[in-house]
């Protein structure tokens, strides 16, 4: 039976960055399949009414100082000294979704790798045409089909379902994982859904 990670992603989210690598060697060790969800986070926070951690805590006493310790502890255990924030956090995401979104299996695997360290190593303006496409190009991707893919109504139409389906099925931020009918939610819960695979 193909055991299955599903990752409810989007790329505006360092989160979802420093969980990739350690996730993906998680589901080569349970022999697990990797299923991506492009959702658009913003509109998730919009349907929940949840916002963004650093927004949403600003006003409690140590809790953002407390998280950016948890994150500089993952940092460490998983060696992703890389990790720069981006200059133009929080950037608009959409369009890059809707390009994992016209992408298939192992393709949107290559596509999530050639863009997690442009933008999360690399400082990539996402909004910088050329500049994505020169990223895309040299990953091997036809990044002026990809572009056109963006602006397909049926491709938006799958970012929309994907975040308005996610939220029905109890997802409020990302990264959030599923393994069947569980849900797992933040880059902390990789030993959780270890032992669930493990116990499979």
């Amino acid at each position: 039976m193909t055991r299955t990670i599903e990752l409810i992603f989007d790329f505006v989210s360092p989160n979802a960055y420093l969980v990739w690598q350690p996730l993906r060697e998680l589901a080569a060790r349970q022999g697990a399949q990797l299923k991506i969800t492009p959702a658009f986070l913003g509109g998730m926070h919009k349907l929940t009414g949840n916002a963004p951690p650093f927004i949403r805590d600003a006003e409690i006493k140590g809790k953002n100082a407390y998280a950016s310790l948890e994150m500089q502890r993952f940092i460490a255990k998983h060696r992703l000294h890389r990790f720069k924030m981006n200059p133009k956090f929080p950037f608009n995401s959409i369009n890059l979704l809707r390009m994992l979104a016209s992408l298939q299996g192992d393709d949107q695997i290559r596509f999530i790798e050639a863009l997690n360290p442009a933008i999360w190593e690399e400082g990539l303006d996402v909004t910088d045409a050329a500049a994505l496409a020169a990223v895309l190009t040299k990953a091997g991707f036809d990044a002026e089909r990809l572009a056109a893919a963006a602006q397909d109504p049926a491709i938006k139409q799958i970012v929309i379902d994907n975040t308005e389906q996610a939220v029905e099925r109890g997802t409020f931020g990302i990264p959030t994982f599923y393994v069947g009918t569980e849900m797992f939610f933040g880059k902390e819960r990789l030993g959780q859904i270890e032992e669930m695979l493990a116990a499979r």
